[in-house]
C-alpha cells in the first residue's frame, strides 16, 4: 500500500532556552549511547521545550520509574543525518523529537515504532495528520507554530490604519499606509511559498494532489492562479525583491530592525528575534512596538490559512529501553504535562491536545497564533515532497516568474510537471 502523510514544515527555532537534563549534553548534538534497563535517552531540539518543564518532567518520572533520563539537545542543522544514523544503529536513541516533514520519511524506512497504542487520545486532529501513515501511528504530535501579520503600532497609528478582519481591510490597510507614510507598507519576499499556500488553501487549493497512486502538481488551477493573484496584490506593497525568501536575508533581523516596515508575516521566533535586534540583549538600544493580528481570511468569519509548523515525538524502533520510552512518552504527553508545557512556554504554541488550552497573554504574538490553529494547512505530501523543496524549488521559481509579469499558467504548467516528477521520486 501506498504510504501518505499530510505534513507540515518543521519549525526551525522556538524561543524558550532549553538546557540539558539528565547527563551526557554537551549542546553538540552527541548521540551518546542508547537506553538501558536503568537509563533512557532522549533527543529534543536545541530551543523546543523550557528547561523548567524538562527537568520537573524528568524528576517526576525518575521518581516513579527509577530510570534515569538523558536528555541530548540537538541542533536543526544536521539533524536528518543524524537521525538516519541513529535509528540504524541499536540502542542510540530511545526518544526523539521530529519536524512533521520528516516523520513519513523516517516511518518508510522502518525507523520509527509503531504507537496504536497512543491512538486514543484526543489529539489536535490538523497535528495528528503528520504523525500517521496509513493509519497507522508513528509519533504522536508535541506543539505546534504558525505565522501571523506583525506590524508596527507607531506606523500604523500615523498613518491612521485599521487592524483588519479581512483580505480586503488588509489592502485598504496598506494602501493608508502607502499613502499616509513614508514607510514600506509590508515587507513580503517574493518567494514567501508557505505564505501562498495558505492563500492557495484559502481557496481550497493545494501544491499538489493525489492522482491515483501517485501524486501530481496542482498550481496551474484556478485556486492556484487565485492565490498567486492576491499574493502578487501583497507584494505590490513591498520593496522586497521578487527573487528571495524570508530566509535570505533573513526578514527578522536583517530586514526590520533596520526601520520604516509597517509589516510583515512571520514566527513567533521571527518577532522575537526583531525584538532582540531593534532593543538589543538588555533593552538599552530603543523599543520595538509590535502588534499582531491573525492572517485574514476572505471574509470575517474565517481567517486565512496558515501553514501549521511542528514537531512530533517518536520512539526509536530499535531504542535500547523500549519499555521505559513508551512510559516516558506517556507522561510527557499526557494531559497535564502537555498543560504545563503550554503554560510553560506562555501560550506560545499550538497545542497538541484538544484537552489543553493556550491562554496567551492578551495582544501577544501567541494569542494572534494560536487564533488561526483551527486553520492550519498540511502540504499533501509523501516521501518525495523533500525532493520538491530543494533547489531550485520550482513553486519558488513559479512564484518569481509570475511577479515579473510572466504567463501564469505556462510557468504553473511547467512547475506542475517538475513537481510531479519530483514528489514522485523517492
Amino acid at each position: 500500500m501506498k504510504r501518505t502523510l499530510m505534513a507540515a514544515v518543521s519549525v526551525t527555532a522556538m524561543t524558550a532556552a532549553l538546557a540539558a537534563c539528565g547527563t551526557g549534553d554537551d549542546g553538540s548534538g552527541s548521540s551518546g549511547g542508547g537506553g538501558s534497563s536503568d537509563s533512557l535517552t532522549v533527543w529534543l531540539m536545541d530551543g523546543s521545550a523550557p528547561e523548567s518543564w524538562v527537568t520537573e518532567l524528568n524528576q517526576a518520572f525518575e521518581a516513579e520509574h527509577g530510570v534515569k533520563v538523558n536528555v541530548q539537545i540537538q541542533q536543526w542543522d544536521g539533524i536528518q543525518e543524524r537521525l538516519t544514523t541513529a535509528l540504524s544503529e541499536d540502542g542510540t536513541v530511545d526518544v526523539m523529537e521530529i519536524g512533521n516533514t520528516q516523520t513519513v520519511g523516517y516511518a518508510n524506512t522502518g525507523g520509527l515504532a509503531e504507537l496504536d497504542a497512543f491512538a486514543d487520545q484526543p489529539w489536535n486532529q490538523n497535528m495528528l495528520a503528520a504523525a500517521e501513515v496509513d493509519d497507522t501511528l508513528y509519533a504522536v504530535p508535541w506543539y505546534g507554530a504558525n505565522r501571523v501579520v506583525i506590524y508596527d503600532k507607531k506606523i500604523w497609528e500615523e498613518a491612521g490604519a485599521e487592524v483588519p478582519t479581512t483580505r480586503d481591510e488588509w489592502v485598504t490597510a496598506l494602501e493608508t499606509i502607502r499613502d499616509n507614510t513614508d514607510a514600506e507598507p509590508i515587507y513580503l519576499p517574493g518567494q514567501s511559498y508557505y505564505v501562498l499556500g495558505g492563500f492557495i488553501a484559502d481557496e481550497g487549493g493545494s501544491f499538489a494532489v493525489e492522482d491515483g497512486d501517485a501524486w501530481k502538481g496542482s498550481l496551474n488551477t484556478p485556486e492556484g492562479r487565485a492565490g498567486m493573484d492576491f499574493y502578487a496584490e501583497l507584494q505590490s506593497f513591498s520593496n522586497s525583491p521578487k527573487d528571495n525568501d524570508e530566509a535570505s536575508p533573513q526578514q527578522s533581523i536583517d530586514v526590520v530592525p533596520g526601520g520604516n516596515v509597517a509589516s510583515w508575516i512571520g514566527l513567533g521566533w521571527e518577532a522575537n528575534g526583531a525584538i532582540t535586534a531593534i532593543e538589543g540583549e538588555d533593552g538599552s538600544k530603543g523599543e520595538a512596538d509590535f502588534g499582531y493580528f491573525p492572517v485574514p481570511g476572505k471574509t470575517a468569519d474565517q481567517l486565512g490559512h496558515v501553514f501549521l509548523g511542528g514537531s512530533n515525538l517518536a520512539l526509536n524502533q530499535r531504542a535500547g529501553n523500549p519499555e521505559a520510552a513508551e512510559e516516558w512518552l506517556t507522561l510527557a504527553t499526557s494531559q497535564e504535562w502537555a498543560q504545563k508545557f503550554v503554560d510553560a512556554q506562555n501560550g506560545g504554541v499550538v497545542p497538541n491536545r484538544t484537552d489543553v488550552t493556550a491562554s496567551p497573554e492578551a495582544g501577544s504574538f501567541a494569542e494572534a497564533m494560536v487564533a488561526s490553529a483551527d486553520v492550519g494547512f498540511l502540504p499533501p505530501l509523501t516521501t518525495g515532497w523533500a525532493n520538491v523543496e530543494t533547489v531550485p524549488n520550482p513553486i519558488k521559481e513559479l512564484m518569481t516568474k509570475s511577479l515579473n509579469g510572466d504567463d501564469y499558467a505556462s510557468a504553473a504548467e511547467a512547475a506542475d510537471a517538475e513537481i510531479t516528477t519530483r514528489i514522485n521520486r523517492e
